[in-house]
């Protein structure tokens, strides 16, 4: 008599409920207390020397580029954390940028840019995916053009999850690059609100834990959705949906 293999039947719905729930949870209070430290995304980037400012875009592609190597590299040596210590140890580091002001966080840029991939490739792990695998490694950076904390729909980005990408589709380069623009506007909102020596270190701490909490979240669902469509057999699109239709109940 041949054993029985009993294979658990996948609940959508239940699923949809859990990415609803990491949905949200990439909003809140944080959010409201960084709104509150720093005012919009406008005033914050104009508290910024235009030095700094014009180079914003260049910077935050340099900062990609060494986070993708370190992170991956990284990846051999040490294990994917808990969220909760990789949160702590990125609003260590935005509180030490925040200490000597612009010219502090600037140097604190590219270790915080990687601890943010770092957050995002352990939420993929967590959804079952291979953070080595080149387009998992792809869909990493792409988390980080969700909208940011500060983003006029209160970190919610539904119009992110629609977007597919395949192998067939753009360099890492090229991703890089389309991806920098979006991400320098967030960076630089935090490099703002450490602008201020001392008091900046506060600014700076509130700034990556609101960061690293949101991206954390918004690759849950992001890698969430796309394990549920293979094992579901649901289209991504229509996930998408019924997940932006939970979001307005």
């Amino acid at each position: 008599m041949q054993d029985v293999v009993l294979v658990e039947k996948i609940d959508p719905e239940a699923e949809l409920d859990r990415l609803a729930t990491h949905y949200k949870a990439a909003g809140g209070v944080g959010i409201k207390l960084l709104n509150r430290l720093g005012g919009s995304a406008e005033s914050l980037l104009e508290q910024l020397p235009d030095p700094v400012r014009h180079g914003l875009n260049g910077a935050t592609e340099q900062a990609l580029w060494l986070a993708m190597h370190a992170a991956q590299g990284s990846r051999r040596a040490v294990p994917d954390q808990p969220p909760w210590v990789n949160t702590a140890m990125t609003t260590a580091m935005g509180a030490a940028g925040g200490l000597g002001g612009v010219s502090t966080a600037l140097m604190e840029l590219p270790a915080t840019t990687t601890m943010l991939l770092r957050s995002i490739q352990g939420a993929a792990a967590r959804e079952g995916f291979d953070p080595a695998e080149e387009g998992v490694k792809f869909d990493c950076v792409r988390v980080l053009s969700a909208a940011g904390p500060l983003s006029h729909d209160d970190g919610a980005d539904t119009g992110f999850f629609s977007v597919r990408l395949t192998l067939t589709g753009p360099t890492m380069q090229r991703l890089i690059a389309a991806v920098a623009p979006r991400l320098s506007v967030v960076l630089g909102q935090k490099l703002a609100a450490q602008s201020v020596p001392i008091l900046g270190a506060l600014a700076g701490g509130s700034a990556n834990y609101v960061y690293t909490r949101y991206y954390q979240q918004i690759a849950h669902v992001h890698f969430g959705l796309r394990r549920l469509a293979v094992d579901a057999d649901i289209p991504h699109e229509e996930l998408v949906q019924r997940l932006s239709t939970r979001m307005l109940r």
